[in-house]
């Protein structure tokens, strides 16, 4: 990765003295899906073990996980669920639980009154309307409590199978600086990035993006100097492009430190997440 890094770098030389910018022209329609292609073929090259960051063994867990991880980071709902699933299995037990103790259970995750309104309420809709087994479509997951297009795809995508655009703030600031769309709308970023890549590519993209948002192109201060696709970034500048001190911002594996999750992926190469009250 060093070396495409290097080069990518060089690319962006800075005009010398007395040396005027050449005007750019504006890119076409092809031209910019075929940049987004490539983007997401060399994010694929960078993350190939990209994958969903919520720890789960089950569509019922990560629907669960997914509307906990509203306004906090996975990590925090990474060592927060272990204990609300082991004492709720089930969303049938989930359902016939006592609110209060469920939200000194959820309370690191913060919002948790109105989290546990949610993860109750549609426990008690999985558990009244579909048998007791979370739906596996669209139209009947955003029926339940506390799920929107976002929680749905996460769910369908990666305990389901069936490709999803997950839009959160990271694949949205993304797709921005890339000049994929001006949208800022989640509804419509989703349409937008739909008619550039294939149905099969939905779900790994979505991965790939939020992967590289979360470890490089932060919102603040964006890695640039460390960044493997800074010559297909129409953004590049934008943060830190002196490459040593942009290695400094990196995150997580990539920074050398521990991932998300508690019970990663087999080739994840990073090292797990600690468990909650044990030091990293």
């Amino acid at each position: 990765m060093s070396g495409k890094q290097n080069s990518a770098v060089g690319e962006h030389p800075s005009p010398g003295p007395g040396r005027r910018k050449k005007s750019v022209k504006p890119e076409s329609r092809l031209a910019m899906v075929r940049r987004a292609r490539r983007i997401n073929r060399e994010l694929a090259e960078v993350f190939p073990y990209a994958h969903p960051e919520l720890d789960f063994e089950n569509p019922y867990q990560l629907l669960i996980a997914t509307v906990l991880s509203a306004q906090t980071t996975d990590l925090r709902v990474n060592q927060t669920t272990p204990a609300l699933f082991a004492a709720y299995p089930t969303p049938e037990d989930l359902a016939a639980a006592v609110p209060e103790e469920v939200e000194e259970l959820i309370r690191p995750t913060g919002f948790f009154r109105a989290k546990t309104r949610s993860i109750m309420g549609l426990s008690k809709a999985i558990r009244d309307d579909f048998g007791g087994e979370v739906p596996g479509t669209l139209k009947e997951l955003v029926t339940l409590p506390g799920v929107g297009r976002k929680t749905a795809f996460v769910v369908l995508g990666n305990a389901f199978g069936v490709p999803g655009i997950t839009v959160d703030t990271h694949f949205m600031r993304l797709v921005r600086r890339w000049k994929w769309t001006e949208q800022d709308d989640p509804g419509k970023i989703e349409a937008e990035i739909a008619t550039i890549f294939p149905k099969s590519e939905w779900t790994m993209l979505s991965h790939r993006v939020i992967f590289h948002g979360r470890r490089i192109c932060h919102a603040r201060r964006p890695a640039c100097g460390a960044c493997p696709i800074t010559h297909l970034c129409p953004s590049y500048g934008e943060g830190e492009t002196d490459p040593e001190k942009a290695k400094k911002l990196l995150k997580y594996e990539m920074g050398g430190r521990p991932g998300q999750r508690l019970k990663p992926p087999p080739d994840y190469p990073g090292t797990p997440a600690p468990a909650a009250g044990t030091a990293e």
